[in-house]
């Protein structure tokens, strides 16, 4: 028999109504893994101010099912330089009791599709090694690794490495033209399409 299907369009996060939620959600990566670099996990107050911050610049999505937040995803700047300015980082991090829900796959299609129309170029995404299922989410949205970071964060009593995995939203892009200037954050339409409607699958 089948199950209700309770999978929503991820929607824009409120600071004052999903900051909580987000805070515990990021918690175990910061308290119990290496997938983030921070040493003290942010409150919700500081959660709060990371959502309005990322949403001023980029976009910042919760998802929810049963009326709860099980993910979030998030652009940002990639460098402050003026000339980094068509490039962003995203992360995405799904609460464990949502583990291979399709989540994180449904919280990215929605994002790469914002920073596209907002008209970013590459996006890149920081994942500590080895971690093959955030590898595997992110090589399945078409992002292809492009460096490592050797050594580069010491946490737990020994040292990672960080990969980089890039993906170009402008692939035709010549190599010596002139990109028209990226618009301002973007917000989602009720005429987006529902993303589960992509075969891709969520690894994490």
């Amino acid at each position: 028999m089948g199950g209700h299907d309770n999978r929503r369009v991820p929607r824009h996060a409120d600071p004052s109504r999903d900051a909580a939620a987000c805070a515990a959600i990021y918690a175990p990566y910061v308290a119990d893994g290496v997938a983030s670099f921070e040493a003290v996990a942010p409150d919700a107050g500081e959660m709060g101010r990371r959502i309005t911050a990322w949403a001023a610049t980029h976009a910042f999505l919760v998802s929810e099912r049963d009326g709860r937040v099980t993910g979030f995803a998030y652009a940002c700047p990639h460098r402050e330089r003026a000339a980094y300015r068509w490039s962003a980082d995203v992360s995405v991090y799904v609460a464990g009791s949502a583990h291979r829900s399709g989540v994180g796959a449904e919280l990215y299609r929605s994002l790469l599709d914002l920073l596209r129309r907002q008209g970013i170029r590459r996006v890149h995404a920081g994942v500590t090694l080895p971690n093959p299922a955030s590898v595997g989410l992110h090589e399945a949205f078409g992002f292809v690794p492009v460096g490592v970071y050797r050594k580069v964060g010491y946490k737990f009593g020994r040292w990672h490495d960080v990969g980089w995995w890039q993906l170009d939203l402008a692939p035709d892009e010549p190599v010596d033209a002139v990109p028209g200037e990226p618009l301002g954050p973007q917000r989602l339409r009720p005429t987006d399409p529902d993303p589960r409607s992509s075969g891709t699958s969520d690894v994490a």
